[in-house]
């Protein structure tokens, strides 16, 4: 039997949470997007302790410092990594954001990265996050025109969760864009 005080305490938390959730799964403009990936490094590499592109994909310790932005408003169904064509919108305001710094910095280069969350086996798991950097690289040069030499994919399966759990969450369903320029030789 619930109580009126516990009662009113669950519609209480649960009022308090519905806007920070539905405001994590906004998309973020295209401003947004370009102001997060033009930033600074939060760490300076000198020219000679750069590294290759493979090589910065195996270091989440250089990974951390580039510049970044987690765009989890695209709905990547639970173990898909198709975009629906409703998505199409949330597409083109990445492309936007990216092709502002394009505009700015021709040689730049940004890294899509997949993620998935915990339920399924890790390889299942990673090759769903390799084809969700994919998708979305596929879908940004296909319709939006951004050049193929500027973005460089990889699939961290279940590596990075968000959220620490062994269940569904959309939260880990995610792909996170990385400026890293500035760690490549």
């Amino acid at each position: 039997m619930i109580n009126r005080r516990g009662l009113l305490l669950g519609l209480a938390a649960a009022t308090v949470a519905a806007p920070a959730l539905a405001q994590s799964r906004q998309m973020p403009s295209a401003a947004e997007i370009e102001r997060r990936l033009e930033a600074a490094p939060r760490m300076r590499v000198p020219e000679e302790r750069r590294v290759t592109v493979r090589e910065f994909k195996r270091r989440p310790e250089l990974r951390r410092y580039a510049p970044s932005i987690d765009i989890q408003s695209i709905n990547f169904a639970f173990g898909s990594a198709v975009i629906p064509r409703s998505e199409r919108d949330k597409v083109e305001r990445i492309a936007d954001g990216l092709q502002r710094v394009l505009r700015r910095r021709r040689g730049e280069i940004f890294l899509i990265e997949g993620h998935t969350d915990a339920v399924g086996s890790y390889e299942s798991n990673q090759i769903l996050s390799e084809q969700r950097a994919e998708s979305l690289k596929r879908d940004l040069v296909r319709y939006f025109g951004i050049p193929p030499r500027a973005l460089e994919t990889v699939g961290y399966g279940e590596e990075y969760l968000l959220v620490q759990t062994e269940y569904e969450d959309w939260r880990n369903r995610r792909v996170t864009i990385r400026r890293v320029t500035d760690f490549i030789r």
